[in-house]
């Protein structure tokens, strides 16, 4: 309905999991390496869980498809089953026969024992995935753990992977499942997205669905945050009630009037904000009554000190209303400070976004004309370029130590995009529209939300490496660990992601201060580009 009028290509906040949805914060990159870890590892469990809408499902999803192509999955996304229903289910996925109408729990053990061997002579891997195993029965749960006593001589047949929610920490650490429990070689939480992750999730949302300029205010997503507390589900049903309630006003923006509203015909009641509102009324009411009565039991005293007359009362000249949300901003120096002086260069710089891609590309080396604002990234495109739509810090800024863009957000709600061209301890140089401007810190952290986009150059198409995969991307990583770490080329198959260069990178990781997930994604390979001295820096 409200596609074309707001520039989509897809609904952008659609509960099915999707892939390509995916918003991979450290959280779930994370997430997605214990995953990765515990599937490597001979037999035994991997438990994955997360709050009701936390993003395990899609994180799952993703995680078969990174899955290398000699892996056999069994996906089992109903497990409200029987014993005997949980076997004829996995043996279906599989593929495996078995007689019709069977309900004999070994019959179907023995067809899946002999499919696992077939397969590990082969060199395939087997591993099933339980969605929602909260809902397992206890006796169906110890039947799954059987299943990992499904082994040739030397190790384990299946591996297997339970996600669920919070609960079944609870179920698999009773006393009857201990043995389950102990089983378990990797383990994470997916906790919620953070404030500034949210910012940058609803973003990447609607960028995959086609919408390059922003469509929430700050103070909108602010508004997402506090309603959601960084549920990505929870997150999805506000915006894409937002957007409809936005097409019916023909507001081409959301504000956070529209989120809340959202919110409170998404949830069917009334926000605790609001249901505080008569209580608050009643105690600034209190608050004036005690306050009266107090200037009447001390007022004599007070007119007595200061000679039997009371003080003159000071007219003061009412200010302006501050928006409740301007409230929760940081406060701008009065009479022209810096903040301003930002501020101000940025409204005078008119809409800088095609300038800053055209001089963060000039500090590669590369002269492209960017035309219009939203065409940054697709001329890059053609000249090689690739954009990251990122969230994070001035930290996380200088671990990459490459020139970005900073997107801005003004106090009214327009929003400039600029080139960091340097960092500095307590100060960066931009470039705003053309002109280098040394500004503080401080100054760009009142304007900045945490959001901006890498363009950079890799030299090969980026796809998240991890062990088991093989082709020409992985034979350079290999090369460029040789160079960097000064070694004899390392032995074996050079285009394969083997153990040993998945420890090579997860200790390059953790020189760089990236995440030590042992994964080859697009965060390392601009580090290695780094190192290698291809590229410009914001310091060197």
């Amino acid at each position: 309905m409200y596609l074309k009028y707001f520039d989509l290509e897809e609904p952008p906040f659609s509960l099915t999991p999707d892939p390509q949805y995916l918003f991979m914060s450290g959280r779930h990159r994370e997430g997605l390496a214990h995953l990765l870890y515990g599937v490597q590892q001979p037999g035994g469990f991997v438990q994955l869980t997360g709050e009701i809408g936390s993003g395990k499902t899609t994180l799952c999803r993703c995680l078969i498809r990174q899955l290398p192509p000699d892996t056999d999955i069994a996906l089992i996304l109903n497990p409200r089953l029987t014993v005997t229903e949980l076997l004829a289910a996995v043996c279906d996925e599989l593929r495996v026969p078995y007689p019709e109408k069977t309900a004999s729990v070994k019959v179907l053990v023995d067809a899946l024992n002999g499919r696992l061997l077939e397969s590990h002579a082969l060199r395939r891997r087997t591993v099933l995935i339980i969605d929602e195993a909260q809902n397992l029965d206890g006796d169906v749960l110890e039947q799954v753990r059987l299943l990992t006593n499904l082994e040739t001589a030397r190790e384990k047949l299946l591996q297997i992977i339970l996600i669920g929610q919070p609960e079944l920490l609870r179920i698999l650490g009773s006393r009857r499942l201990r043995q389950l429990s102990q089983r378990i070689t990797a383990r994470y939480h997916l906790e919620p997205l953070s404030r500034r992750e949210t910012y940058a999730y609803v973003r990447h949302r609607l960028l995959v669905a086609g919408r390059r300029e922003p469509l929430f205010t700050r103070w909108a997503l602010r508004s997402v945050y506090a309603r959601s507390r960084g549920v990505p589900r929870v997150i999805n049903i506000i915006c894409d009630r937002a957007l409809l309630g936005a097409y019916a006003r023909d507001r081409r923006k959301i504000g956070a009037g529209i989120v809340r509203r959202a919110s409170r015909e998404t949830r069917g009641q009334v926000p605790l904000r609001a249901r505080l509102r008569p209580a608050l009324a009643a105690g600034i009411v209190l608050a004036l009554l005690l306050g009266a009565a107090g200037a009447w039991l001390f007022g004599p005293a007070a007119r007595s000190r200061n000679g039997g007359q009371a003080p003159a009362a000071v007219r003061t000249t009412p200010g302006p209303t501050v928006p409740p949300a301007a409230e929760a901003r940081s406060p701008v120096p009065a009479g022209g400070g810096a903040a301003v002086s930002l501020e101000a260069a940025l409204a005078g710089a008119g809409n800088t976004d095609a300038a800053s891609f055209t001089a963060l590309y000039r500090l590669w080396g590369a002269e492209i004309p960017v035309a219009s604002p939203d065409s940054g990234c697709r001329e890059g495109g053609r000249e090689g370029f690739e954009c990251l739509f990122l969230n994070g810090d001035w930290p996380k800024l200088r671990r990459y130590n490459l020139p970005v863009i900073l997107e801005l957000v003004m106090p009214g709600g327009g929003r400039h995009r600029v080139t960091l061209v340097q960092l500095a301890e307590g100060s960066a140089l931009l470039d705003i529209g053309g002109r280098r401007r040394k500004v503080p810190l401080d100054e760009i952290d009142r304007l900045w939300d945490g959001a901006f986009i890498l363009p950079w150059k890799p030299p090969f198409p980026v796809r998240i490496l991890s062990a088991g995969m093989r082709g020409e991307d992985v034979g350079w990583i290999r090369s460029t660990l040789d160079r960097l770490e000064g070694g004899a080329p390392s032995p074996g198959d050079p285009l394969l992601f083997d153990g040993d260069l998945e420890q090579r990178i997860t200790a390059f990781q953790k020189r760089k201060g990236l995440i030590p997930d042992g994964m080859a994604g697009s965060e390392t390979l601009a580090r290695l580009l780094l190192d290698l001295d291809r590229g410009p820096a914001l310091r060197r």
